[in-house]
């Protein structure tokens, strides 16, 4: 296969599995056994583009061309490649979880879930792929189209409010900053490819450098970035494995590899020089902000979500400081929370389906119940807070680099005592778990491990997360290829 056929292959092959899993949509085996067989598919086009990418190649595909100078084209470089891996080889896993998911709670709709969820998977390998802003755009807001009804699914007020909160400051970002961006991007330097070291004129004024960027951080709602972070607690109305796509297969990495994609080939490193410094700070805030909110939410998966603000702020911070070694940073935090976060997401999940827990206040002893559970859950925290030998050590290894190299003290305050929150949100949950004792209800109401199908999804995402810490070199390359001369 060659590289341009393995790209088309993984653009279509969603398509077809998405038509696949509808047709079969009345026969419950056959529907997921085709969503599964489409996801293997997927990861393995994928594949096929990581050793030419690696060798220096950057596979190229112009679909058509709208307009002269504005191809839908897609090209593959390291950073695309990165998150195409994650997105693909996470739906393997996130599929195996949704069929023990949704059976064990008897969810509705399920036919209509798995045909999202196919779909979203394709507007995030087309963002991945994208060789211009004009693409990246078209299939951003499509990546936001067809995750509504997901984040919809349970069809409850509760759940069509938070539907409602999603898609408006969502498309309300896009439309209002990300779009004009777009445009004058276009309009300054007649073209919107991404390239490496930037696309905008040497001699453009500051002033318009900084409004610019505003307008693209800001725009990219997906990144989660304050005070467009709302969508995302808003959005934990829906089951678990939209969850887990929302915060770590798809919706949010989208939103941080714009980001990252945007600041290397967009401006270039050395076009922003001074440029970020308000960019670091509000970086710096959501952060500690969102650390704090984390702190005092007692609902498990409020907890998780306002630590994926945070996280993904990780990455804005890491991409701001404009150092090559936090620039590999960001890069590598994309994959590494993908993993820790997803198991951790997981997690609750299978709490919630085997023993009807929300709240970590209801969590004492479960860890005894549920010891295959919250062991992984452990080493998604431990990913989140940055210990070893989880895979978010060396993406804040690398952060940290990054931020000395510059002698940017802030930041290293902010990651420290970022840190230092993280640990105080997460391992009280572990403490619970295993230290304490069970409560007479769950006495009383005794339960185990959650389906099969949660159990091995969990345990693979778990021990992802500790492979990628003693074997990071695939990722690593493709971060260090990122910020390579060209």
């Amino acid at each position: 296969m060659t590289p341009e056929t393995a790209i088309v292959a993984a653009l279509v092959l969603p398509l077809v599995g998405a038509l696949g899993i509808a047709l079969a949509g009345k026969i419950p085996n056959l529907r997921e056994a085709v969503t599964l067989t489409t996801a293997v598919a997927l990861f393995a086009c994928v594949v096929q583009l990581l050793d030419p990418v690696l060798a220096g190649g950057r596979p190229e595909l112009i679909l058509l061309e709208p307009l002269p100078g504005l191809p839908i084209a897609f090209r593959v470089e390291p950073l695309g490649m990165i998150f195409a891996l994650v997105a693909s080889g996470l739906w393997i896993v996130n599929s195996v979880y949704s069929i023990g998911y949704m059976r064990g709670n008897k969810e509705q709709h399920q036919t209509r879930f798995y045909v999202c969820f196919a779909l979203a998977i394709a507007a995030a390998l087309a963002i991945a792929f994208a060789a211009n802003l004009l693409t990246l755009f078209l299939f951003y807001e499509v990546l936001t189209l067809i995750t509504y009804p997901l984040v919809t699914h349970a069809g409850t007020d509760k759940a069509k409010q938070g539907g409602r909160v999603y898609l408006a400051i969502l498309m309300g970002t896009s439309i209002l900053f990300l779009l004009p961006a777009v445009i004058y991007t276009w309009h300054v330097a007649g073209t919107t490819d991404f390239r490496v070291g930037g696309i905008l004129p040497a001699d453009m004024d500051t002033v318009s450098v900084a409004v610019l960027l505003a307008l693209f951080m800001f725009g990219i709602g997906k990144a989660a970035l304050m005070p467009f972070h709302r969508w995302l607690p808003a959005a934990m109305v829906a089951p678990t494995p939209v969850s887990a796509l929302l915060h770590a297969v798809a919706v949010v990495k989208a939103g941080v590899f714009t980001v990252v994609k945007v600041i290397v080939y967009i401006f270039g490193l050395d076009q922003l020089a001074g440029a970020t410094d308000w960019l670091v700070a509000i970086a710096g805030f959501t952060i500690i902000a969102a650390s704090v909110v984390a702190l005092h939410a007692d609902n498990l998966k409020r907890r998780l979500a306002y630590s994926t603000v945070s996280q993904l702020s990780y990455v804005i911070l890491a991409a701001a400081l404009l150092a090559p070694l936090s620039v590999v940073a960001a890069a590598l935090h994309i994959a590494a929370h993908a993993l820790g976060k997803i198991t951790l997401f997981f997690a609750a999940g299978a709490i919630y389906t085997a023993a009807h827990k929300t709240e970590i206040s209801q969590l004492d002893g479960i860890g005894r119940r549920m010891p295959w559970t919250m062991v992984a859950f452990s080493i998604g925290a431990l990913s989140m807070i940055g210990l070893p030998p989880a895979a978010g050590f060396i993406s804040k290894w690398y952060l940290v680099s990054g931020a000395m190299a510059q002698a940017h003290w802030f930041a290293l305050a902010v990651i420290l005592a970022s840190t230092l929150l993280n640990a105080a949100y997460f391992m009280p949950i572990i403490y619970r778990a295993f230290f304490r004792p069970l409560s007479a209800e769950a006495l009383a109401h005794p339960h185990g491990e959650a389906p099969l199908a949660i159990v091995l999804a969990l345990s693979v995402t778990a021990a992802g997360t500790l492979a990628l810490f003693f074997f990071p070199d695939i990722p690593l390359t493709l971060a260090q290829q990122l910020v390579a001369a060209p």
